[in-house]
Parts: structure tokens; C-alpha cells; sequence
């Protein structure tokens, strides 16, 4: 493995578990090239001709779709910390004797720990999609056998679309489905809300099967997935506990900093003209993120002022704006609470969106770059407006990306988060991992100050009248670092060893996530 300098000097290998790389080269440099990847064509004749693809349990679904080693196989989130299935999945894969599968989830959950011992014992190769809780300790402490490929949720779409990652297998839980594979996450049991990260393994995967527990007469209606992209149905008792399907960062912030940083976004919007008839925004489900969205919901009330559509994941939150008439759609890519499945299934308002139309960079457009506002979180940032959202300054991986990239392509860009966390600084000279680069992200707003991208001159204009704490990047990190008695301590790396990488939007390799040193 020889380690390159892409564009913004970060060190990242040129081959990366024996396919080659393309380094990052900046903001919309890298050009795809070629066509599109199609699967290999099926006949209608191969399958039964009343429709009824159940076989009797996945071991044979497994062995009919030609499961062998070093396949790929991938998974979908949307049962989140209640997902059962993938953990069956594999212990299944490991009775039928099965080596060095690639494990390719849209993100894995700390339930998913259940995996690390075939991750030991060499069952499991690598992991590409996001390493969290415990799996992210075992990577960084550099125990997997493989490099292990950190994507956004549209990179990911991007990696299968263009043939980068070719997926043996998809097996998607499917809350609801009929015998011929139609298949949706807003009915049944273990209802999640929307399927769409599990579209492009439905339409891209050499075979496909569809795992539920809530078998319904054909026509599933609606359906998220087609029953003519899926080539075998399982029945199982249960997907996974619906107790924690539900996220569990869907409670407001009582914390009185983050109080405080929320009520300067939804100011911030206002001073700086964003909030106005017809305009939109993204949020997340962490807890400042929806104290944010209360206050910008009640400044909407108060103004008259309607949302075209709000970007979701949804909460209860945003349901309630939708039914309130504050905003005219929710287009949503997955949801955090049974509020948002409800709305999902029963209003024809909350629309269910996949990463294609919402996040792939290489297609015809998408939906982030239309969003007026997107406000998201960060682990760090540093001086230049650089985010990390996958490690610590500890060094160790605990988050996924998510589609907190794609976001960054929106008209304003806010990254809403406290000064320090535990007492370490969160503004630095240099963030650990390079997951967005500086020249995306317009501003930062701390509980001590707003820092708004020298870039975004616009920005500077807007709100030089207004009553915000509107401060340099720099002079912010000074007084904090002065709290906390200086800069953290920089983790313990070994740089011989990479552990995983962490791929831009275009599916270039933006920086390297070396061995944590003991």
C-alpha cells in the first residue's frame, strides 16, 4: 500500500483491500467516467409462476443465491439498535462454514457487537459502511483483518451505482412484504418507516432477499422495494425489538449550553434572511437539533411564515410542523420515532425519499443542493472550518458519516455544537479525521460565539446589524483553549497502519484513519 497526498495533504493509500483508489482532488474536480453498473439479467421464467418466492428459512435463501467466500453482502439500518436480523444473518453465514464475506451496511449499531467475534475468527473480512460503538473500537485498535471504507449514505448509493461495489447478496429486513418480495417499512410489527437505503442493494445486487415478519397476501401496498427485483422471501418470527428501533437521540436538549446554541440557530436564520415563505431546511435527531427546530417552529408561528418541505429524518417534531401546516412536505430518508412512521404510512405529505434522489453526487442533480439550510453536528472542527464526524480526539472511530457530506451541499451550512465536550476543546488546529472539507462549511455556532466562513461574505453583510455574538473561528478557540487550559492532547497513532479510510461524496478517498497506539 503507498500512502499519496491528495488535495487537501492528507496522507491516504493508493490501493485499498486490493482495488485501486482515486485520490481526493477537490470540490468537483473528480469526473466519473463510463456507464452506469446493471446486474447480470434474470428471467421471468426462472421463478415461479404464481409469484410465491418463500423458501423456508435464509440458510436455503443463502445457498440458492450462491453464497460462497469472499462474497459481499450487505444490509440496510433502518431497524437501527433493534436490528436482529443481521446478527442471525451471520451466525447462519458462519454454520454453513462461509470465509471473508465483505459486510456492506448503510450503518451498523452497537447490537452489531454480537459480530465482532466473526469479525476475529475471519467469517467477516472488513467492514465497509460505518464502524459505531463497538465495532469503531475494534477497528481503530487495528483487529480487522481487512481496511474498513467509511462512506455518506448517497456515497454509498454512488459506490453501487458505479460499479465499485458489487453486492452478491442484499438481504433486506422488510417489515412488511408479500410472497412475491414487494416489501415496505411502514406496516407491521417492526415498521421503520422507509426502506430507501436498501434501494440500490434491491436494484443493483446479483441476488436479493427479502426477510420478513409480517407476510401480508400479495399486493404489499405500498411498496418501498419491488418483488421483481427480489429473488427470495423469508418468513421469520421477528426483524428485531421495535423498542429500539426508535432512535435514541429524539429528546430535546436540557443541557442550558446547548439550549442556548440552539435558540442562536434559529436566530441566526431569521437575521440572516433564510427563514422566509417558502424557504427549507435539514435537521438532524440529536438533541440540539430539535430544541433548534422548536425554536425556528415557534419564529415560523409567530411570522406566518411557511416551509416548503423540511429534509428529514423525522421526528415528532417535524410531524408536528407538517400537521400544523408549517410545511407544505416532509421528504424524508428515514425516520427516528413512530411519529415519523405513522406520518409516513398515513399522510401522503411525508414522502418517502431514498439516497438516490436525496444525496447521490453522481447523477443529475439531487435534493441536498435545493435544502436553504442544513444544521448538523461534528465531533471537531478546526480553524479552517474543517469538520470530523467519525472520531474523537482520542483517535478512536464511534459514528458513522450518515448523510452529513451530502449535507454540506446545501445554501448555508451550520454546524451547531458546543465549544468543548468532557472539558476538550472541540475547535483545533487540525481535525483528527477530514470528513468535510472547510470551504462547504458556512458557519459554526457554540454556546460562546458564531463563527461564519470568511468565504460567506453574504453572511457577514446579513448580519452585521443583528444582536448575535457573531466572533472569528479563531478568537473562539482562543478563549476555550484558555478554559481547558490549552489544546487536547493528540491521540496515539500508528501511522504504518491504516485501519480505514473515509471516502468523499464522488467516491475519492478524502483522508486515512490510522491504529489507535495502546
Amino acid at each position: 500500500m503507498k500512502l499519496i497526498k491528495n488535495a487537501t495533504n492528507r496522507l491516504v493509500p493508493n490501493a485499498v483491500n486490493g482495488q485501486k483508489q482515486i485520490p481526493f482532488m477537490g470540490i468537483g474536480k473528480y469526473k466519473p467516467t463510463g456507464r452506469i453498473f446493471n446486474p447480470t439479467i434474470k428471467s421471468t421464467a426462472d421463478y415461479p409462476g404464481d409469484g410465491n418466492k418463500i423458501v423456508k428459512n435464509l440458510n436455503e435463501a443463502l445457498k440458492k443465491s450462491g453464497l460462497k467466500d469472499g462474497m459481499t453482502i450487505s444490509t440496510h439500518h433502518h431497524l437501527r439498535d433493534g436490528d436482529i436480523l443481521t446478527n442471525i444473518l451471520f451466525d447462519t453465514i458462519k454454520e454453513m462454514g462461509i470465509k471473508n464475506i465483505r459486510w456492506f451496511p448503510s450503518a451498523s449499531f452497537p447490537c452489531h457487537k454480537h459480530l465482532i467475534p466473526y469479525l476475529e475468527e475471519g467469517t467477516i473480512h472488513h467492514i465497509e459502511g460505518s464502524m459505531n460503538g463497538p465495532l469503531g473500537k475494534f477497528t481503530s485498535e487495528g483487529k480487522m483483518k481487512g481496511v474498513g471504507v467509511l462512506r455518506s449514505h448517497g456515497g454509498r448509493y454512488q459506490s453501487i451505482q458505479d460499479g465499485e461495489v458489487h453486492i452478491d447478496i442484499a438481504v433486506i429486513a422488510s417489515p412488511t412484504a408479500d410472497p412475491f418480495g414487494n416489501a415496505n417499512g411502514v406496516n407491521g410489527k417492526s415498521a421503520c418507516g422507509g426502506l430507501g437505503f436498501a434501494l440500490a442493494d434491491s436494484e443493483y445486487a446479483s441476488n436479493v432477499i427479502v426477510v420478513t415478519d409480517n407476510l401480508v397476501p400479495f399486493p404489499c401496498v405500498p411498496w418501498q422495494i419491488q418483488g421483481n427485483n427480489v429473488d427470495y422471501v423469508v418468513q421469520v418470527d421477528s426483524l428485531g425489538d421495535p423498542s429500539k428501533i426508535v432512535s435514541g437521540t429524539t429528546e430535546v436538549t436540557k443541557s442550558p449550553d446547548r439550549l442556548l446554541i440552539a435558540e442562536y440557530v434559529a436566530q441566526f436564520m431569521e437575521d440572516a434572511g433564510i427563514m422566509k415563505d417558502g424557504f427549507s431546511f435539514q435537521a438532524g435527531a440529536g438533541g440540539t437539533n430539535l430544541a433548534f427546530a422548536l425554536f425556528l417552529k415557534d419564529k415560523m408561528k409567530t411570522k406566518e411564515i411557511k416551509a416548503r418541505f423540511i429534509r428529514g429524518g423525522s421526528t415528532k417534531y417535524l410531524v408536528e410542523m407538517l400537521e400544523e401546516g408549517l410545511t407544505d412536505y416532509i421528504l424524508d430518508g428515514q425516520t427516528f420515532d413512530l411519529d415519523g412512521v405513522r406520518s409516513m404510512r398515513d399522510n401522503p405529505r411525508h414522502v418517502n425519499t431514498t439516497p438516490f434522489t436525496s444525496y447521490n453526487y453522481h447523477g443529475k442533480g439531487n435534493f441536498a443542493s435545493i435544502v436553504d439550510a442544513a444544521v448538523l453536528g461534528a465531533t471537531e472542527v478546526d480553524v479552517n472550518f474543517n469538520a470530523n464526524v467519525v472520531s474523537h480526539s482520542d483517535g478512536y472511530l464511534l459514528h458513522g458519516i450518515g448523510g452529513w457530506q451530502n449535507c454540506l451541499f446545501s445554501k448555508c451550512t451550520i454546524l451547531a455544537i458546543p465549544s468543548f465536550r468532557d472539558r476538550i476543546p472541540v475547535i483545533l488546529d487540525n481535525v483528527t479525521t477530514l470528513c468535510g472539507p472547510g470551504e462547504l462549511i458556512d458557519v459554526i455556532i457554540t454556546e460562546r460565539g458564531i463563527a461564519i466562513n470568511p468565504r460567506r461574505k453574504d453572511l457577514l453583510n446579513a448580519l452585521k446589524k443583528s444582536s448575535l455574538p457573531i466572533r472569528s473561528i479563531e478568537e473562539i478557540q482562543k478563549e476555550v483553549y484558555e478554559i481547558c487550559s490549552g489544546a487536547p492532547e493528540e491521540p496515539r497513532l500508528n501511522k504504518n497502519k491504516i485501519v480505514a479510510v473515509v471516502k468523499w461524496v464522488d467516491g475519492t478517498v478524502l483522508d486515512s484513519v490510522f491504529q489507535i497506539v495502546q
